[in-house]
């Protein structure tokens, strides 16, 4: 019998009068001193004022042992002041074995291994969103954006911070300029706030504000923060031009490129900041961890670049948005003749300009608003018999754009509504999608109702608008827990312009059950077991299409060694609609079997080991797959790391499809094995400068052992006439080996050698050794390039023309 789909919205309408403010009693309270005079980022905390200050102390262990004072000989104190400009937060973080505080410098938002102080801002003590500052005991910084839904550590601030380390501990002193953060106009301020200790040799963290982890939420168990009354806060205005020079060299020749542009960001008030690019320069982002792709569906990339990933946490509600579409691949392919040849289709298209609009109001009420606009993009067309080169349009001046509506209430929950559209200039596709999201939690948090409604709308030739929609119950507090969705997707429904979906016209049941401890028993610091149940219906036929139960347990030892293990059991044969590449023609897919064990030794160690062997068997004659991952790290001293990972795939008898012959689709039965290599590592100069390098080797072969036909039923037949050679070779070779100096805050000179090539073929070569060579001799890339990024605070800025 096929499902039918759920109703959320009924549940939507019915939560508002079941669910009700959480709120907290007994929260602390501490009180920021207004100032009058300057406060020296030392790390000292010399100043007389500081001892006029509210002291906030008597911090409560987060983990492992939760709810337990800290220890009084190794106390905190925080004490907090501010003036018309920023925040001043002082620490003194007691320690009675000081020459064992760890002290590794990392780069900027990297933990490491390291005892870590932070603080926990929510300017609209609305419970749900943090700005959390964090500094090591080396002197880096770490900020991010939190929800619920976790932590975004790209988005990076501009503050000042210097630390000291004492005969009592260390101390640390930190400026946080008021555009840092977002809260209301009000003259009187009421902020959320919890302040944060990490000691990193026990891998013990505690918070001011106690923190119950038998709660499912965090950020509305802070403090508050009052105090801070009638501040004039001065112009957000921020400029931060740049300017990079690239020579790449290769068998073709060398060039050189100049770049220049602009980064903006301008406070509207103190509850929105715009952001713009201009002439954007994504020269220097990581490089992307390709693979051999023999499915049916795209590779998903990460989103490297800086301006789409800082403070998009609104936008990326309803999971609408796949950034990598704004300057991704043309959305055409060219028109050819029989007598004409693609020469240049361009695997990117430029972006000119983007910006973002987003904040918060004092109801709760957050917007977002973000337009990119992409230039026209040629292929280049040869024609075989006149060698005269015609260009064809591949990609039109497009828009780009991006509106969000997230109203947040009770100190939980939020309803947000999304749209996103894409709009071509000319005879293209345009795309509309919108949607509506809710997340609504009980009183005391202990359930939470979530879920959406979505709705898709293409204009092309074939217009089509398509649904989705989603919901989740789940009990949320506790050693038990547990939860229940379902999900109904039409077969029309396409976000794929702007955001990324693979499977479409389906319905599901997911179900989980888990049970964790809250503190420490003999033989564990943490503990938790998952189980959980899947099943997924293809929407014409009601065959599966997933179906699958699992049961997981991940743990950590009193020695603080990381333990999981799992398996994963599908008893009943399934159907992939997707394989065969046309429509309505299923493969059919065995049952099967996995299991894996997952070792992480504690980090703290000079010498640690991350291991996971892995297996799954198919009920078909010689199917098998094994997996073993290996990484070994060493960390000779603070200032240099080395890590290497070795992943091991084999994939025995797998089958797949290569072909259309007249009217049958060909699969083939194959070997594949693939091996990736990477070595990565730092040393840090200093807290502000450092050495960074990132090397893969990725190789990927599958050998074709037999063919097969595609029968109407999902199964298939032998095939002894197809001869065609489709086996596949592939190496990626990447190499980053980069400078960077933080020479002033937001200022930043980084200089990046890279090389990368890569190599494919229909010829098996099972010899690493060649493979290796082979790779590097097939026209190996090299780019030297520096960038230099300058921020200018325009309240400074004017000051030095008034100097003039």
């Amino acid at each position: 019998m096929i499902l039918k789909r759920p109703y959320p919205t009924v549940f939507l309408l019915l939560s508002f009068s079941l669910f009700g403010t959480f709120k907290l009693f007994g929260q602390k309270g501490t009180t920021a001193l207004r100032i009058n005079e300057s406060v020296s980022i030392d790390g000292k905390l010399d100043e007389t004022i500081w001892a006029k200050a509210r002291l906030a102390n008597e911090f409560i262990m987060l983990e492992p042992e939760n709810g337990v004072p800290e220890s009084p000989e190794r106390k905190s104190e925080v004490k907090i002041l501010y003036d018309d400009d920023a925040i001043y937060v002082g620490a003194i973080l007691y320690d009675n074995e000081p020459s064992k505080i760890e002290k590794e410098i990392t780069q900027r938002d990297d933990f490491g291994t390291a005892d870590h102080f932070g603080i926990f801002i929510n300017g609209f003590n609305d419970g749900q969103q943090d700005f959390r500052f964090f500094v090591s005991a080396s002197g880096v910084q770490m900020d991010c954006l939190a929800t619920e839904n976790g932590e975004d550590f790209s988005w990076d601030a501009i503050w000042n911070s210097e630390v000291k380390i004492t005969d009592f501990g260390w101390v640390v002193e930190m400026e946080i300029p008021y555009a840092a953060l977002r809260f209301s106009d009000d003259k009187i301020q009421t902020w959320g706030v919890n302040f944060f200790r990490e000691i990193r040799r026990f891998r013990q963290k505690a918070t001011w504000s106690k923190v119950d982890r038998a709660i499912g939420s965090f950020i509305n168990q802070a403090g508050i923060l009052d105090g801070i009354e009638n501040i004039k806060t001065p112009t957000r205005l921020f400029l931060i031009p740049y300017t990079s020079g690239y020579i790449e060299s290769n068998n073709n020749g060398t060039e050189s490129t100049f770049k220049a542009g602009m980064d903006i960001k301008y406070g509207i008030n103190d509850s929105f900041t715009l952001d713009a690019i201009l002439v954007p320069d994504f020269g220097q982002t990581a490089f992307d961890n390709v693979e051999l792709n023999l499915g049916p569906f795209e590779q998903q990339f990460n989103e490297n670049r800086p301006f789409f990933t800082e403070g998009t946490d609104l936008f990326s509600k309803g999971n609408l948005v796949y950034s990598r579409r704004i300057g991704g691949p043309p959305s055409a392919s060219p028109t050819t003749s029989e007598n004409e040849t693609v020469e240049t289709y361009p695997n990117t298209v430029n972006l000119l300009n983007a910006l973002k609009v987003s904040g918060r109001t004092s109801e709760g009420l957050g917007i977002g608003f973000l337009n990119a606009i992409t230039e026209k993009t040629y292929a280049r067309i040869r024609n075989n018999d006149t060698n005269e080169i015609r260009e064809e349009l591949v990609e039109p001046l497009s828009n780009y754009n991006i509106l969000v509506f997230d109203q947040r209430f009770n100190q939980n929950s939020s309803v947000s509504f999304i749209n996103t559209n894409v709009t071509r200039f000319g005879d293209f596709r345009d795309a509309n999608v919108t949607g509506i999201v809710y997340d609504i939690n009980s009183k005391g948090n202990k359930y939470n109702i979530s879920g959406d409604l979505k709705m898709s709308s293409i204009y092309d030739d074939e217009k089509g608008n398509g649904y989705s929609t989603y919901i989740n119950f789940g009990k949320t507090y506790g050693k038990y827990r547990y939860s229940v969705a379902s999900q109904y997707v039409s077969k029309e429904f396409d976000i794929n312009d702007l955001g990324i979906n693979f499977i479409t016209n389906y319905h599901n049941f997911a179900a989980n059950f888990n049970y964790r401890i809250l503190n420490p028993t003999k033989r564990y610091n943490s503990f938790r077991l998952n189980a959980n149940y899947y099943l997924e219906l293809e929407n014409t036929t009601g065959k599966a299409q997933d179906h699958w139960i699992n049961m997981n347990i991940n743990s950590s030892t009193l020695k603080n060694d990381f333990i999981g293990y799992g398996f994963l059991v599908s008893p009943f044969v399934t159907y992939n609609f997707y394989e065969s590449r046309v429509p309505g023609r299923p493969l059919a897919f065995p049952a099967s079997g996995n299991a894996w064990i997952y070792f992480s030794s504690n980090y703290n160690r000079k010498f640690a080991l991350d291991v996971e062997p892995s297996v799954r068997i198919f009920d078909q004659e010689n199917r098998l797959n094994y997996g073993l991952f290996v990484s070994p790290r060493y960390r000779f001293n603070d200032k240099l790391t080395l890590i290497y990972s070795t992943n091991y795939n084999r994939q025995n008898s797998d089958i797949g499809w290569v072909d259309f012959s007249e009217n049958d689709i060909i699969l083939a039965e194959r070997n594949r094995t693939t091996l990736t290599n990477s070595i990565s590592g730092k040393y840090a100069i200093n807290n502000k400068m450092t050495l960074n390098l990132t090397t893969r080797h990725y190789w990927s072969f599958a050998e074709n052992v037999q063919f097969h036909n595609l029968l109407e039923d999902g199964t298939f037949t032998t095939n002894n006439n197809y001869t065609s050679n489709k086996d596949a070779n592939f190496n990626l070779w990447n190499f980053d080996l980069s400078y960077s100096w933080w020479f002033a805050p937001g200022s930043q000179i980084t200089a990046l050698y890279r090389n990368n090539a890569q190599n494919f073929s229909n010829e098996i070569n099972k010899s690493f050794g060649s493979n290796v060579g082979n790779v590097f001799e097939d026209n190996l890339n090299h780019v030297f390039s520096v960038s230099l990024r300058y921020f200018i605070d325009y309240n400074k800025a004017k000051n030095w023309f008034k100097k003039v």
